[in-house]
């Protein structure tokens, strides 16, 4: 098959031809229609993730065909139209067994701990607990779009927020994770300020749902412009980039008893964020992490996109070929797209 490889960190992306996966007796193997480019992506490449070996195939958004399923699979068939969250279980531990697939205690994630979508094959193991039939009425490119950005942001806004209309939601930064929760924070009645520093990025976020925008870049006191807005602070505050800066200003943005969610990934010296505790412990924050979503909670969401309620359609700016995203993947650290990139030619 075609794959994209890297066989160094921040090194050469070739178009190679390499050898096509073959299922696990409890996997399958997906001919790949559509994956979605993401900024975990560039942070793969750069070395920030210590489950990838070398050389490597990234790719972890996907939606596809079954292409060969492996004998112990009960509830899928060749030829089937799937998508995958990033994260995916075993089924079997503690974990799992309590339903947080998500943070499986033997979690794989395509693109990571093994080959991913930017191939014109992929392999998924333990497929009847990983696997989310699409339906008819969503194509390739939104379901893949899905698996990471889209679920973890619905996952963070409905299932850790618990946002309700009529509450102040605050995202911080608007590439596709922020964007995602700002779209999924409006459907559900939320009044949403986008923080960003591109006011291209900004507009979006608007024409998306959010119903305030600050530029950071221009705003000598982020959190006092947010609390102005709020009267008094946000209920629930995402950072969805990652930033000790975002990091700080989304819990310090809070009101009394409002809930922070990290989203955005910490990683390299980035780990370990300063944090306001004091405002924590004054004020019951709550600090909440989350970490993508498990399949079984897909249907409440595609029943949404299928009513309308949600377009993540939306969401992409264009799509490329496997070719293209040779450059496209390290040029992510740019942040010159406002929407998301989807490979659907390979």
């Amino acid at each position: 098959m075609r794959a994209l490889v890297y066989e160094e960190f921040q090194g050469a992306i070739k178009l190679q031809v390499v050898q096509d996966p073959t299922p696990k007796s409890h996997g399958v193997v997906i001919k790949v229609e559509a994956t979605g480019l993401c900024l975990s992506d560039w942070h793969g490449w750069m070395g920030h993730d210590a489950d990838i070996k070398l050389p490597h195939v990234p790719g972890h958004e996907l939606a596809g065909t079954i292409a060969a399923v492996g004998k112990d699979v009960k509830n899928f068939k060749v030829d089937d139209r799937v998508t995958v969250p990033f994260v995916c279980g075993c089924g079997t531990c503690r974990t799992c067994i309590s339903g947080n697939h998500q943070v499986c205690d033997h979690q794989s994630q395509p693109g990571f701990t093994h080959w991913g979508s930017f191939a014109e094959y992929v392999a998924i193991d333990f497929a009847d607990t990983n696997l989310v039939e699409i339906p008819a009425e969503i194509n390739m490119e939104t379901a893949a779009i899905l698996g990471c950005r889209f679920i973890t942001s619905y996952r963070a806004v409905v299932e850790q927020g618990k946002v309700r209309g009529g509450q102040f939601v605050v995202v911080h930064g608007c590439g596709g994770v922020g964007i995602s929760a700002i779209m999924i924070a409006n459907a559900l009645g939320a009044q949403v300020i986008a923080v960003d520093i591109n006011d291209e990025t900004l507009s979006l976020a608007r024409a998306l749902g959010a119903a305030e925008t600050i530029n950071a870049r221009n705003n000598s006191n982020v959190i006092a412009e947010i609390k102005s807005l709020t009267d008094g602070g946000a209920h629930v505050s995402i950072d969805a980039l990652g930033n000790p800066v975002t990091c700080f200003n989304s819990i310090a943005n809070l009101r009394k008893r409002g809930k922070h969610i990290q989203v955005g990934l910490m990683t390299g010296e980035h780990k370990h964020p300063k944090i306001p505790m004091d405002l924590v412990v004054a004020n019951e924050l709550e600090v909440i992490g989350s970490h993508g979503m498990q399949a079984y909670k897909y249907p409440e969401m595609l029943e949404m996109i299928k009513s309308g309620k949600l377009k993540p359609q939306k969401l992409i700016e264009k799509t490329i070929s496997l070719q293209d995203a040779i450059t496209a993947l390290p040029a992510m650290s740019k942040f010159e797209n406002k929407g998301v990139l989807v490979i659907n030619s390979f």
